[in-house]
C-alpha cells in the first residue's frame, strides 16, 4: 500500500507487561548500568522475569512507592539507572516524590507503569488508571511513552534506557495484538505512519493502535480512506508529522485508552492549534471511571474499540463534508 512505512503483521498476542519483563532480561548483559525496582507486584509488572535471572540487580520495596521513588533518585546520583515498576495508580501515589526527587533535579530514572486504562479489565476502576498520562505529561521535563505492541515495548525500553532523563512509560495487562515487525525502528519523539489514507487521520497510542488499524480496514470496505499514525511518544509529541497529516486529510481522530482530557488527544490538539488547526474527534474515556469486566468488553462498552473509532471517523466526515 502506498505510503505505508511499517508492514502490519498482525500475528500473535502477548501482554505488554510480559514483553517488558522479558526485554529487561535481554538487555541485562548488554547494559550493566541499570537495576529494577518493584513495589510488591513483580508478577503483575512482568519484572518477575528479571527477578529470577538477575536477583542481584532486583530490589523489592514492598507497598512503599514513595520510598521506592526516593531510593531511585538516590541510585541515579551514582550513575545507576533504575527502572521503577508498579501499577500506574500506585505510581501516582508517589506523584510528589516523582515531581520533586526525579523531575525537578532531572534524575535519570525510568518509571514503568502496568495496569493502565480499561486494558486492566476485571480489577475494576480502582486499578484502571485513566488519568496517568495527563498527570505525568504535566510534569516539566518528563517524557511520556505508550508503546503499541510487544515489539515496540522491546525497542522503546532500550531507547529510554539510552535517553538521559526521566521517562514515564505505559505497558499493559491484557494480551495485545502484534502490529509491527522486527524491522520497525522506534524513535523517541517521533510518530510513525502505519497506514496511508486521504480522508481522515487516526492518531493512536498503546492498545488503540491495533484497534485503529482494524477500524481502517472496516471503513475501507465503505470507501473511506483512513490514515493511521502510531504516536507512541505523547511528550514530546511529533508536531511536524501531525501538521503534515492534518494538511493531507484535513481531519484528525485521536484514540487512547485514557481520559479524553489531558492525554494523547489533548497533546495532539495543543500541537495542531499552533500549526495546522483542523476538525477533531476524541476517542477515549469520556471523563468517567471504568468498571470490572473483560478488557475487550469494556472497550466496546466505553466506545474505544474498533467500532468506536469507526464511529468517530464517520462523525467527523458527516460534520465536515
Amino acid at each position: 500500500m502506498a505510503g505505508v512505512e511499517v508492514e502490519i503483521v498482525g500475528v500473535g498476542e502477548d501482554s505488554l507487561r510480559e514483553a517488558f519483563g522479558r526485554t529487561l532480561v535481554k538487555l541485562a548483559d548488554k547494559y550493566r548500568n541499570f537495576v529494577v525496582f518493584d513495589g510488591d507486584v513483580a508478577a503483575g509488572t512482568g519484572t518477575h522475569h528479571f527477578m529470577k535471572s538477575n536477583p542481584d540487580r532486583f530490589y523489592q520495596f514492598g507497598i512503599a512507592e514513595q520510598n521506592m521513588i526516593a531510593a531511585a533518585a538516590g541510585f541515579s546520583t551514582v550513575g545507576v539507572v533504575p527502572f521503577v515498576c508498579t501499577f500506574a495508580v500506585f505510581t501516582m501515589r508517589a506523584y510528589e516524590q516523582v515531581r520533586l526527587s526525579i523531575a525537578y533535579p532531572k534524575r535519570n530514572v525510568k518509571l514503568i507503569a502496568s495496569h493502565v486504562g480499561l486494558d486492566v479489565g476485571p480489577d475494576g476502576a480502582s486499578a484502571q488508571a485513566g488519568e496517568d498520562m495527563a498527570a505525568f505529561r504535566a510534569i516539566p521535563g518528563m517524557v511520556v511513552v505508550s508503546p503499541a505492541d510487544p515489539i515496540e515495548v522491546e525497542k522503546a525500553t532500550e531507547a529510554i534506557l539510552n535517553y538521559d532523563g526521566p521517562v514515564y512509560m505505559r505497558t499493559g495487562r491484557s494480551p495485545c495484538p502484534t502490529v509491527l515487525d522486527g524491522y520497525y525502528k522506534f524513535e523517541l519523539g517521533k510518530g510513525k505512519i502505519l497506514r496511508d489514507g486521504t480522508d481522515v487521520t487516526v492518531v493512536a497510542c498503546g492498545v488503540e493502535v491495533a484497534r485503529a488499524l482494524a477500524a481502517a480496514e472496516m471503513l475501507q470496505l465503505e470507501g473511506i480512506s483512513v490514515q493511521v499514525v502510531n504516536m507512541a511518544t505523547i511528550k514530546p509529541i511529533d508536531t511536524k508529522l501531525l501538521a503534515e497529516c492534518a494538511g493531507k486529510t484535513g481531519r484528525i481522530v485521536t484514540a487512547e485508552d485514557h481520559n479524553i482530557y489531558g492525554g494523547l488527544g489533548s497533546a495532539v490538539a495543543e500541537a495542531l492549534a499552533k500549526t495546522k488547526p483542523v476538525p477533531m474527534e476524541f476517542v477515549g474515556h469520556k471523563d468517567v471511571f471504568g468498571e470490572s469486566g473483560e478488557s475487550e468488553e469494556l472497550a466496546e462498552k466505553y466506545g474505544i474499540d474498533k467500532n468506536g473509532i469507526a464511529r468517530a471517523v464517520t462523525r467527523i466526515l458527516e460534520r465536515t463534508s
